[in-house]
């Protein structure tokens, strides 16, 4: 249990800042599955969208710490390539 005024105030921001952080990583997951549902569903127009919808997402969740940027580019890669796959197939 905290005992210092600080101690107690970190464990206010940690919440705080986890909270925001779930939401951030949900969003990402949730724009990430737009772009799986769309290749699955073979339309590659609202696949290409949803893939723009989730650089800016991926980049900004580098930006804030939720992902490393390997990690970051590596999903972004996957994702292009399965769209590109798509639209020669």
């Amino acid at each position: 249990m905290a005992n210092t005024p600080q101690a107690k105030k970190r464990i206010r921001r940690n919440t705080r800042r986890t909270a925001i952080n779930k939401n951030r990583l949900s969003q990402i997951r949730t724009r990430i599955k737009a772009v799986d549902a769309a290749v699955e569903a073979g339309d590659k127009d609202v696949a290409v969208a949803a893939l723009k919808a989730v650089q800016p997402e991926l980049a900004r969740g580098v930006s804030k710490g939720l992902y490393h940027k390997n990690t970051a580019s590596r999903k972004f890669s996957r994702l292009t390539k399965r769209v590109a796959a798509l639209q020669t197939a």
